[in-house]
């Protein structure tokens, strides 16, 4: 058998980021095969994983870049078991890493971040050994990119909800983008505006206000009007543009833009949140 060195169970915990304790193992048992010892490890990353399916990955990161340009960002969620795991400093590098890539490469969705190449290995593959590392299940939780003249993000303290935002001019205001991808953040709108709202919300939210009233036992003749009352103000609070604005609740969302710029246009967001 082989000599092992800890030169050698270094040079392998550098190749793959395991424990040394499995390094050393791994090397053990394929005779200092150092291309094996990687595929043992990467196995039993993979092993650790199907072990644990019945675990949920609910913890993990949720975070958010934009490019050198500002004219597109994403949002990124690499999922873990525990809180412990989440705020370790290497999993948030490698969450991090993986969304550089993504956005460099111009990947679309997370079918793409998943079979997406960094140094030699799929991104699948690089969460997989991070697993065998951690002995936690690990997974690749969600993934969009947004495209627009300018854009802007805004990650919330801790790293659990993350946004995006773009709109419809370039050289937007820094200050702008970041109010409003806050305001997406915490207020969760449905949608940019009245007019952008999705029918089938627009009809379901019109019968609960329609049959809310008939409940409290309003005459039958008014209740489309008092329905559509209801709609307008589920519009108002939930619409990004008709909500209250967090930095500024004198103003709608609208008004705090048109302060800025009156011809700017919010044109996409998106939100993610880790449950609690």
């Amino acid at each position: 058998m082989a000599e092992i060195t800890a030169a050698d169970v270094m040079k392998l915990r550098k190749m793959t980021g395991a424990g040394m304790m499995d390094c050393k193992k791994a090397l053990e048992e394929t005779n200092g095969d150092y291309e094996r010892a990687q595929e043992l490890i990467r196995e039993r990353g993979k092993a650790i994983a199907n072990k644990r399916a019945d675990r949920e990955a609910s913890q993990g990161v949720a975070i958010a870049r934009a490019n050198a340009s500002n004219t597109a960002a994403a949002i990124f969620v690499l999922n873990c078991e525990t809180d412990f795991v989440a705020k370790n400093a290497d999993f948030v590098k490698l969450a991090e890493r993986i969304l550089d890539a993504a956005l460099n490469a111009e990947v679309k969705d997370l079918d793409g971040v998943r079979s997406m190449i960094l140094d030699g290995k799929t991104a699948d593959e690089l969460v997989q050994n991070q697993s065998g590392v951690t002995g936690e299940k690990m997974g690749l939780g969600y993934f969009k990119r947004i495209d627009a003249p300018t854009v802007g993000c805004y990650i919330h303290p801790g790293s659990r909800l993350a946004s995006v935002v773009g709109v419809n001019k370039p050289g937007a205001s820094p200050e702008l983008l970041s109010a409003l991808a806050m305001q997406i953040a915490g207020m969760s709108p449905v949608a940019i505006d009245g007019d952008s709202l999705p029918e089938e919300v627009r009809k379901k939210e019109f019968e609960i206000g329609r049959e809310q009233a008939r409940l409290e036992g309003k005459p039958e003749q008014i209740l489309d009007k008092i329905a559509e009352g209801r709609l307008a103000k589920f519009i108002k609070e939930n619409t990004l543009m008709g909500q209250e604005c967090i930095k500024d609740n004198k103003l709608t969302v609208e008004q705090y833009v048109s302060k800025f710029d009156k011809d700017l246009k919010v044109t996409i967001f998106d939100r993610y949140g880790l449950s609690e």
